[in-house]
């Protein structure tokens, strides 16, 4: 089966009756995601499912361009935070309204929308004024599918992250040849640690996480987390083939991808390490592993805690 059939499969086996069913799908960059949302909402919609689909993305909960700037100027010397893309650059009041809003089906409700071409490239968010994409409500949404790179992203205790720091991620900066004012000190971290409990307020809503993982390489130099520059590159080639050669270098690339890689070595797991705390962990994720071609080898449901071939 491909990536949208399977991941249509487990939607489906977990649909519930007279209320949404809220979808998270978190991949790197590159993986694929939001094409496989996009897919996901074709595919669901029609026959034999026909089901009332409605999908978002976390970017277009980005604060708007005055917010991320001024976020930007008061932790100047935090380089995570010098653009958007990660957690604290996102307006959680504004995500949880719009949640709220699909759970009650009650209303009509305008998605937020952000638009990364403003501002040379910041991006703005656009007014919700009535000229975005409104859901009429009821009748009910069957399912809300809701996508980015750090969904499902929790905060991590401060021993759990010293240890990844003085552990994992001193051994990945060395795979990948980074340095800390590229992805970020200690400090830049811990503020970002902090910013993601927040964010619990959105992964509440969600009643089953959908992730997209790279395959670990069979060598001990080697990271994991290289592919996510070839898919990014490649992503980024793509789109300059078709719009005449506008975007990003190669160059350009590496140091964009390298402020997320933190986040996957720190909070990539999506509250899957956590065991006494249950409440606070993802108890259901359906877990996808690509290869570089992004094909799935093999899935892992953690309800069933079955591993399988595809």
């Amino acid at each position: 089966m491909t990536t949208v059939e399977l991941t249509a499969q487990y939607i489906v086996s977990h649909l519930t009756p007279q209320r949404p069913l809220f979808v998270a799908i978190q991949g790197p960059q590159g993986s694929g995601k939001s094409y496989i949302t996009a897919e996901l909402g074709k595919y669901l919609q029609a026959p034999p499912y026909s089901l009332r689909v409605v999908s978002l993305s976390i970017d277009d909960l980005y604060l708007p361009h005055e917010a991320l700037v001024s976020l930007a100027r008061a932790n100047s010397e935090n380089v995570l935070w010098q653009g958007r893309g990660q957690p604290g650059t996102h307006d959680v009041d504004l995500g949880v309204r719009v949640l709220s809003g699909l759970q009650k089906a009650s209303d009509s409700i305008e998605l937020p929308r952000f638009d990364k071409s403003l501002h040379s490239g910041a991006g703005d968010r656009l007014p919700i004024d009535g000229t975005g994409v409104i859901v009429r409500q009821p009748p009910t949404i069957d399912v809300v599918i809701f996508e980015g790179w750090c969904v499902g992203f929790r905060s991590i205790s401060r021993e759990d992250l010293l240890s990844r720091w003085n552990g994992v991620w001193k051994r990945e900066r060395v795979r990948l040849s980074v340095q800390e004012e590229e992805t970020g000190r200690l400090a830049d971290i811990e503020a970002v640690n902090e910013r993601l409990k927040d964010y619990e307020r959105l992964w509440d809503f969600f009643d089953c996480f959908i992730k997209l993982s790279s395959e670990s390489p069979g060598s001990e130099i080697q990271s994991k987390y290289s592919v996510v520059y070839k898919w990014r590159l490649q992503q980024e080639h793509h789109m300059k083939s078709v719009n005449g050669g506008r975007g990003m270098t190669d160059e350009d690339v590496k140091r964009f991808v390298d402020r997320y890689i933190p986040g996957y070595v720190f909070f990539g797991d999506m509250g899957l390490h956590k065991t006494e705390d249950l409440s606070s962990a993802v108890k259901k994720c359906f877990t996808l592993i690509l290869d570089e071609n992004r094909t799935v080898t093999r899935t892992i449901d953690s309800e069933s805690q079955c591993d399988s071939p595809t």
